[in-house]
C-alpha cells in the first residue's frame, strides 16, 4: 500500500511539474500578447498624431496663402486708385475713391477675419483630435500583467500536497493504515525496546 501512495504522489507531482511549466509559459504567453498589443496601441497613435498634425500644417499653410494673397490683392487694389486719384487729381473723385476704399477695406477685413475663425475652429479641432487619439490608444491598450511563478509553482506544491492529504484520508476512511499511523505505531514500538 504504501508503494502505490508513493506512485500516486510521485504521479501528482510529475503532473503538477507539467502543469507548471504549461502555465507558466500560458502566463508568459499572455504577458507577451498585451505587451504586443499595448506596442500596436502606440504606434498607430503615434501614425494618427502625425497624421493629425500633418493635416493642420496643411490647413495653416493653406490659411496663411489665402490670407498673403488677399493682402496682395488689396494692396493692388489700393494701389490703383490711389494712383488714380493721383492721375485724375480732382477733389470730386477723391470722396467717392475714399467710400470705395472703406468698402474695400471692410470687405478685405471680413475676408481676413473669417480665414482667422476658421483656423481658430480648425485647431480646435485639431486639440479635439488628438485628445481622441489618445483615448483610442488607451482604449487599444491592455493592463499587462507579468507573469508569476512563484505563485504558480506554490498553487501546484499545495496541489500535491492536496493529493497526498486526500489519499491518507481514503485509507482512513477504508479502515487501512495511513502513513501517519504506521509512523506512530513504529515510534511506540521503538519507545517500548
Amino acid at each position: 500500500m504504501c508503494n502505490a501512495t508513493t506512485a500516486m504522489v510521485a504521479i501528482s507531482a510529475a503532473s503538477a511539474g507539467l502543469q507548471y511549466k504549461m502555465g507558466k509559459a500560458q502566463q508568459q504567453a499572455a504577458y507577451d500578447r498585451d505587451k504586443r498589443q499595448n506596442e500596436l496601441a502606440r504606434k498607430n497613435a503615434i501614425i494618427r498624431y502625425a497624421s493629425a498634425q500633418l493635416k493642420i500644417r496643411q490647413t495653416l499653410k493653406k490659411s496663411a496663402t489665402k490670407d498673403y494673397f488677399a493682402s496682395l490683392k488689396g494692396r493692388k487694389v489700393r494701389a490703383k486708385y490711389i494712383a488714380g486719384v493721383g492721375d485724375a487729381g480732382g477733389l470730386a473723385l477723391h470722396g467717392s475713391v475714399n467710400a470705395l476704399l472703406a468698402n474695400y477695406y471692410r470687405t478685405e477685413g471680413k475676408y481676413r477675419n473669417a480665414i482667422r475663425n476658421n483656423m481658430a475652429i480648425n485647431i480646435s479641432q485639431f486639440e479635439r483630435n488628438l485628445e481622441a487619439i489618445q483615448f483610442g490608444q488607451e482604449a487599444q491598450s491592455t493592463y499587462v500583467t507579468p507573469p508569476n511563478p512563484h505563485l504558480l509553482f506554490a498553487t501546484q506544491a499545495l496541489n500535491v500536497a492536496n493529493a497526498y492529504y486526500t489519499l491518507e484520508a481514503k485509507k482512513q476512511m477504508s479502515g487501512l493504515m495511513s502513513s501517519s499511523d504506521k509512523k506512530n505505531q513504529w515510534a511506540s514500538i521503538d519507545d517500548v525496546r
